[in-house]
């Protein structure tokens, strides 16, 4: 594990003044570590259940001021005896720390992967591990391309090294980052919070906001990729064009285009890394290239366009369009934003706050601060909101909810709208959304969207863009006179891998296999496509838990556990059997129509066009977790 504690050598005022910063529910966890007594684990200062986004445990101001007044006392002893601590917590103890600071129990069958996830022992628990004694020869026999530079494939390459697996990386762009390298336009920021956005094994670095913005995050990754000797088994600037599978050979044998040079490359594995959001979409608007100004998708943001001073048009109200148009509404000088579907607005204060210096010293010198606070911000977003999204055939109001946990929601965030904008009901109706909470993507919100829409320079035009001509945008009423169009209208998310041609076994192309319903076993494997692994596949996508580099790290582990199957036993290709494929299917399907991003209301980046959902994982994380440690031999057909 990375990021070592630092010593303390602060006076008692100076630590003082940096635990009027903590969480003090993170900090009673830490003084158990400081102290080996565990009786403040069942005093009277109980943190109440925890929420996301809130870190504080609704502690009154003196019960906050007394846990502070123990941490000092912890702190002050654990300085003047040279930092050392005592026996560390034993797993029931652990346990019992993990349902304090959780405001609730935490039922048993999560707490193997909490134990996993909080990594107490400072061990990285997700390093691979060989099963049976590997000759060197057996390891550098066999080598895996890898398709994808951004936080996935980074994780693969990573792994694959500690294995001492031979690798090569294939990135299209100039740098690794993937959507962080990618993305860059004003307002780019996560939406899940860094101390959990980030590989399990190092998240605990001074991130200079809880959500940090695009510039942070791609440094962060091409951080890891130096520290980790990655980056010489990087090939960038380079794409697969296409890959094909040699029976004889059992061999993947790729074509790459290099600058307009074309390649070719073999490789026992093939690891997809190419996520789902990565190959823009822009509508077949009618007249679009008649128009004699800027336009630009929002994930190929252009600097060079000039905005200050302009009439602008921001087409699309989704998760890019919500952080973009706050970001540019002070600079241009006519803003327009056309909305198709009114987007659900989570609140969160600390959306755009920075960390306090004082903050990043608790994380970087006090004894398990860092894990725990990971550990507060994880818990809240697994599983819990499941319940709240399950359509109850049996509920009156399906034309605005999915049952009545999730009709609460509705009016709770209907009203948190509403006092932003007491006195502007037409404003209200437009931002509604028309569709059950949390049936599209929910999107992080500390009021600047509603401030942004309220500027007298800026409209929000409820309705989607059917025509350009060359002077702007031709709306239902008027015609909208413009310099730049910005389309903020996503990705081709359901055409996963796409555009390169992967060939299987019989010639079976991927693209005709999947067509319109990409499938995979947990979103990993395919039958017929022997040695060919997914990151963030179909089904894989994480929209009401978790963050989706736990997942990775899950399916990470799954397919380097395969890789070394493969070396161990010498087999030289495995693909899912059907009977497992299409039975994690039939569920797969039945599951996802249980959920609201199947109500007919929510049209999303999750569905195809027959409007099956086929992105998005219905599954509780606790249950892919265990699914993905490791391959079971009844789910594959080996070739020996």
């Amino acid at each position: 594990m990375s990021n070592q504690l630092q010593p303390i050598t602060e006076s008692d005022e100076v630590i003082a003044g940096m635990l009027e910063h903590a969480s003090v529910p993170t900090l009673m966890m830490s003084i158990v570590h400081l102290t080996g007594d565990t009786s403040i684990l069942r005093g009277d200062i109980r943190p109440q259940k925890l929420w996301i986004n809130e870190y504080h445990g609704g502690l009154s101001e003196a019960q906050n001021q007394h846990i502070r007044s123990l941490a000092l006392q912890a702190l002050r002893a654990y300085r003047d005896r040279g930092c050392t601590l005592p026996t560390p917590p034993d797993d029931a103890t652990v346990l019992e720390m993990m349902s304090v600071i959780a405001g609730e129990p935490i039922p048993d069958e999560y707490v193997p992967m909490m134990l996993e996830e909080l990594a107490i022992d400072g061990r990285d628990h997700r390093h691979p591990d060989w099963h049976q004694p590997v000759a060197p020869e057996q390891r550098l026999g066999f080598h895996v391309l890898i398709i994808g530079g951004g936080m996935s494939g980074l994780l693969q390459a990573l792994r694959l090294k500690q294995a001492g697996i031979p690798f090569t990386l294939i990135e299209k762009n100039d740098s690794v980052g993937g959507t962080w390298y990618e993305n860059r336009y004003p307002g780019c920021r996560v939406d899940i919070a860094n101390h959990f956005y980030s590989y399990s094994f190092e998240s605990e670095q001074d991130w200079s906001e809880y959500f940090c913005q695009r510039d942070e995050l791609l440094k962060y990754f091409r951080n890891f990729a130096e520290r980790h000797g990655l980056t010489e088994h990087i090939r960038l600037r380079t794409e697969v064009v296409s890959a094909r599978f040699d029976e004889q050979l059992c061999l993947w044998q790729v074509e790459l285009n290099s600058g307009g040079v074309r390649h070719q490359l073999q490789a026992n594995a093939l690891v997809s890394a190419v996520g789902q959001l990565n190959r823009p979409k822009i509508p077949p608007i009618a007249g679009r290239e008649s128009f004699r100004g800027a336009q630009m998708h929002s994930a190929q943001w252009d600097p060079a366009v000039p905005i200050d001073g302009r009439r602008v048009a921001v087409v699309g109200s989704g998760a890019s369009a919500f952080q973009l148009v706050p970001a540019i509404a002070d600079r241009v000088k006519e803003l327009y934003v056309f909305q198709r579907s009114a987007p659900w607005m989570f609140p969160n204060a600390i959306y755009h706050t920075a960390v306090t210096d004082e903050f990043n010293w608790l994380v970087s010198h006090v004894p398990f601060y860092g894990r725990w606070f990971r550990f507060l911000i994880c818990w809240p977003g697994t599983d819990g909101s499941l319940p709240g999204i399950r359509i109850d055939p049996n509920w009156p109001h399906q034309d605005r909810s999915v049952n009545a946990i999730n009709d609460e929601m509705r009016s709770n965030l209907i009203e948190y709208m509403r006092q932003q904008i007491p006195d502007d009901p037409a404003l209200l109706a437009k931002v509604t959304p028309k569709f059950p909470v949390m049936g599209k993507r929910m999107l992080q919100d500390n009021g600047s969207w509603l401030q942004a829409l309220r500027k007298p320079h800026v409209e929000l035009i409820a309705e989607g863009v059917e025509q350009i001509d060359a002077s702007g945008i031709v709306g239902s009423d008027r015609h909208y006179d413009l310099d730049v169009i910005i389309y903020a209208t996503g990705f081709h998310a359901t055409r996963f891998l796409w555009p390169m041609e992967i060939i299987g076994r019989g010639g079976r192309k991927l693209a005709d296999v999947w067509d319109d319903e990409p499938r995979a076993y947990l979103g990993i494997t395919v039958p017929d496509f022997p040695n060919l692994f997914c990151l963030y596949g179909p089904g894989t996508n994480l929209a009401h838990a978790g963050s989706i580099i736990f997942h990775s790290e899950c399916q990470v582990r799954y397919t380097t556990a395969c890789i070394q199957r493969l070396i161990e036993t010498g087999a030289r290709a495995m693909d899912c059997n059907r009977v497992t494929y299409d039975d994690y299917n039939r569920r797969l399907a039945a599951e996802l129509k249980t959920l609201v991003w199947s109500h007919p209301a929510c049209d999303s980046w999750y569905r195809n066009k027959a409007g099956l959902v086929v992105n998005t994982s219905p599954w509780r994380l606790v249950d892919y977790w265990r699914w993905t440690l490791g391959p079971q031999d009844r789910d594959y057909r080996i070739t020996a």
